[in-house]
């Protein structure tokens, strides 16, 4: 006796469809899983014999051979318990299932055949409406996430009896049911409104700039930052507000398009970091803030098969690493590839994983070891030697420092007073959507949406230069000693702040406020002297 149906997993965050085969022999009792499984999806064989028992039905005392096609591929977790006791169950004679259409199970099985929710259901819908199958059955606590995609219908049950009470005619001990039990019992569900509607702008989570007394030029780089998705590093003493300034920089975001709140959706249901029942895709941008101890593993994602890290779970948002000289010097350099491919890849002995990873990196640091330097401040002044000065700011590498555009200089207020009214998130934001339909309009039909995402032949088209411009351009080049890097990124800065202008082409006066936003391009002795 032989029958298949359709589980799925989650590879990287990827759902894939898997062939869950059974076949029922005659010989000595036992249970094989093959295909490459898990020690989770070993030990389903004992969930599942329970789940089945406890319910009503009876196990096949024979030789039961599982198979997970395809074979080459190795799976991990609980989610294809309900494929397997519902293939064996079909196997063996005792339900019938519908013959009409394409089906996918997912779900973990409890002792009792009471179904748990597993992580991925997003990627595992998405993966089963692109190959064709019209409907899914799983657990009821995921039928929120999965009715997200739309166009395929969703079965969800609460318990393995949902499916198919037992028959009252089945003969008691372990032989097998005389007539099979026919699967008619499944609660459909749909979304009760598309994506669109039932999500919502979420801004109004996060504090507001008119909170932040002050610090205007600093407004000014995260209002560029924020129309270009720059990434902006904060230099100043303890106390100036840098971390206040960057925890607000989501107020000025614009919210994710479909097709990104899908792919951030997709994410944090890989990772597992999704609400309960959550009935909407995610419409706010991320903010990660890990702290300086995390590993590199942590930060760009890890594991025998691997999960997402931090900078995947800031993609198409913020990845915010405060006191940046105190992270290790070995994680911030694998920052370099996520920074400049918008990817990661992570290679293992059987296979490659790649995962998304398109954020913007926000940064602050103090100027040395004890803060103070560069402080007018009578009682404040710095005690560091230019040599601890020197190492304190080589735990920063110049090709990471090439990666971020703007370096701002955040000194102490000089005034605390509420003179004028401060700039607020809702007028920032208004500059940024400007600049951001600007880029739209510019980009439509291409591969990208921000400026910052500006390479080779579209970067010379999209950074028109006035002669002057030019000129200013090719004397800080050499005055500096920039890298090509860095000569780059000030032309994507420059095309940012003209859009925020509205003008075209990329001025003196744009250029020339790119290039003051390069604070530590300079010699460390200038810096110091």
């Amino acid at each position: 006796m032989y029958g298949k149906l359709h589980g799925a997993c989650l590879y990287g965050i990827d759902g894939v469809i898997i062939e869950v085969e059974v076949d029922l022999a005659n010989g000595i009792p036992q249970t094989s899983i093959i295909g490459l499984p898990d020690s989770a999806i070993r030990e389903a064989i004992e969930r599942v014999r329970a789940a089945i028992k406890n319910c009503g039905f009876t196990y096949p005392i024979q030789r039961v051979t599982i198979n997970l096609a395809p074979a080459d591929l190795r799976k991990e977790g609980s989610a294809f318990d309900l494929a397997i006791a519902l293939g064996i169950l079909m196997t063996s004679g005792q339900i019938q299932l519908p013959s009409t259409g394409r089906m996918m199970m997912i779900g973990e099985l409890s002792l009792d055949g009471a179904l748990k929710p597993v992580h991925g259901v997003l990627s595992m819908v998405d993966k089963a409406k692109r190959e064709g199958f019209t409907s899914v059955l799983l657990p009821y606590e995921n039928a929120a996430e999965a009715c997200l995609i739309r166009d395929i219908d969703i079965y969800a049950i609460k318990h393995l009896k949902d499916l198919c009470p037992p028959n009252e005619s089945a003969v008691s001990g372990d032989s097998y049911r005389q007539q099979p039990a026919i699967v008619t019992s499944l609660s459909h569900h749909k979304a009760a409104a598309s994506p669109e509607l039932s999500s919502s702008d979420g801004t109004s989570i996060f504090e507001d700039y008119e909170d932040v007394i002050g610090q205007l030029h600093v407004k000014r780089a995260l209002t560029i930052a924020a129309a270009g998705m720059h990434n902006i590093l904060l230099i100043g003493p303890p106390g100036t507000g840098k971390t206040m300034l960057v925890r607000r920089l989501p107020s000025i975001l614009p919210s994710l398009s479909e097709q990104e709140s899908l792919e951030v959706t997709k994410i944090f249901s890989a990772a597992g970091k999704l609400k309960e029942a959550n009935s909407s895709l995610l419409r706010t941008r991320p903010f990660r803030a890990p702290h300086h101890t995390i590993s590199a593993g942590g930060l760009i994602g890890g594991g025998t098969i691997p999960k997402p890290g931090e900078v995947s779970l800031a993609h198409r948002g913020i990845l915010f690493l405060d006191e940046l000289p105190e992270f290790s010097r070995n994680v911030l350099e694998v920052l370099r590839q996520p920074l400049e491919e918008r990817a990661v890849t992570i290679s293992r002995a059987r296979a490659v994983f790649s995962f998304p990873a398109h954020f913007m990196l926000a940064a602050s640091m103090n100027p040395c070891p004890c803060g103070y330097l560069g402080s007018d401040h009578p009682k404040q002044r710095c005690t560091c030697s230019p040599s601890r000065i020197a190492g304190y700011r080589a735990k920063i590498s110049g090709p990471l420092l090439d990666r971020i555009d703007l370096q701002v200089d955040v000194p102490q207020p000089k005034e605390w007073s509420h003179q004028d009214k401060p700039l607020s998130s809702a007028e920032m934001k208004q500059q940024v959507l400007a600049a951001q339909a600007v880029q739209a309009e510019r980009y439509k039909g291409l591969p990208l949406i921000w400026n910052s995402e500006l390479t080779g032949s579209l970067l010379r088209r999209y950074t028109s230069l006035t002669p002057e411009a030019a000129k200013l351009l090719s004397h800080t080049f050499e005055a500096l000693g920039l890298s090509m890097r860095s000569h780059d990124r000030i032309l994507k800065l420059a095309r940012t702040i003209a859009d925020l202008a509205g003008v075209s082409q990329i001025t003196m006066e744009h250029l020339a406020e790119a290039i003051q936003y390069r604070q530590l391009d300079r010699r460390t002795s200038d810096l110091i002297g």
